[in-house]
């Protein structure tokens, strides 16, 4: 059974791309859960909703039973993975990371169907979240996600900063427009719609101010918000840079070690594809990488140094 189980484990976890079963559960995966969230899109049109409701049920039925048996495998084969197996309770760590949350989301809306005997078109809706699953599959989506978790911090300081504006901007323009306009400005909650739309974009245009200092005001607002959706795109921006260049300087640290011999024998060179598939790098990239640790090393040997080109004096 434990020889099973790290059987399993090797086949659904996504770190291992050395074998075509492997590949071909992800791409079914991948398929599956593309051509749910097709479905889910398609059944809000009533047309489309009448006239193949039963294929709809039949890709619904199927996709559930498919995720569930997944599911269910990765919590039983969760043992086997270093990030879990020594916490006193490794199956149910697994069961509250995100990704496994996720899984169980995709499949909990159809379940609750069974039990609860009311409206449940929200939860069919919420099917839309299992194309959160093909983060696992996404070398992007998953260096974007650790983007997001190691600029959280900044990320909340930028929310924080929105938060105070947002209240200061409702505000400002309630004292401005509140007895003019006390239909769309009779109280700071009223008000708050105006800040966000104007703090976030450009407005609306269903709410403006109309008084002298209510438009100077809002042309202030108008302008600080420019800044304020600069910020997470700049924090963003920064961490995408920070992590690509980590990315590339792992990857030349794999080709630095294969090069210690001076020859990537063929075992070396499938190791290092699977590392360059796995931190999410273009062959272009890799490439360029490779040629420039092969050019650095040719002109360390001939005494050259590879950045100036001037020779070294020993």
């Amino acid at each position: 059974m434990i020889h099973l189980r790290k059987a399993v484990y090797k086949k659904l976890d996504p770190d291992e791309k050395n074998d075509r079963l492997s590949r071909w559960i992800d791409l079914v995966l991948i398929a599956l859960i593309a051509i749910n969230v097709l479905a889910v899109i398609f059944e809000t049109v009533a047309s489309i909703e009448a006239r193949y409701r039963t294929p709809l049920w039949v890709i619904e039925v199927i996709s559930v039973a498919v995720f569930s048996v997944e599911y269910l495998a990765r919590v039983w084969v969760s043992v086997e993975d270093p990030k879990f197996r020594d916490r006193p309770n490794p199956r149910l760590s697994y069961m509250l990371s995100p990704m496994a949350l996720v899984d169980l989301l995709a499949i909990l809306p159809f379940y609750l169907g069974f039990f609860l005997h009311m409206d449940l078109r929200f939860l069919r809706v919420l099917r839309l979240l299992r194309i959160l699953k093909l983060t696992r599959y996404s070398a992007a989506m998953s260096m974007l996600l650790d983007v997001f978790r190691e600029e959280s911090s900044a990320f909340f300081a930028g929310f924080f900063i929105l938060i105070v504006m947002l209240v200061l901007a409702a505000s400002g323009a309630y004292l401005a427009e509140h007895q003019v306009q006390p239909d769309k400005f009779g109280s700071i909650p009223h008000a708050m719609w105006w800040a966000v739309a104007t703090l976030t974009t450009v407005g609306y245009g269903d709410v403006t101010p109309i008084t002298p200092a209510g438009q100077l005001f809002g042309s202030l607002v108008a302008v600080v918000g420019i800044g304020m959706a600069a910020l997470p795109a700049g924090i963003l921006a920064s961490g995408m840079a920070d992590r690509l260049r980590r990315t590339r300087e792992e990857l030349a640290a794999k080709f630095r070690t294969a090069l210690e011999d001076g020859v990537i024998d063929a075992e070396e060179e499938q190791e290092l594809e699977e590392v360059r598939r796995d931190l999410g790098l273009s062959k272009r990239v890799a490439t360029e990488i490779r040629d420039q640790l092969l050019r650095d090393r040719e002109a360390a040997d001939g005494g050259f140094c590879p950045h100036c080109g001037k020779a070294i004096h020993h």
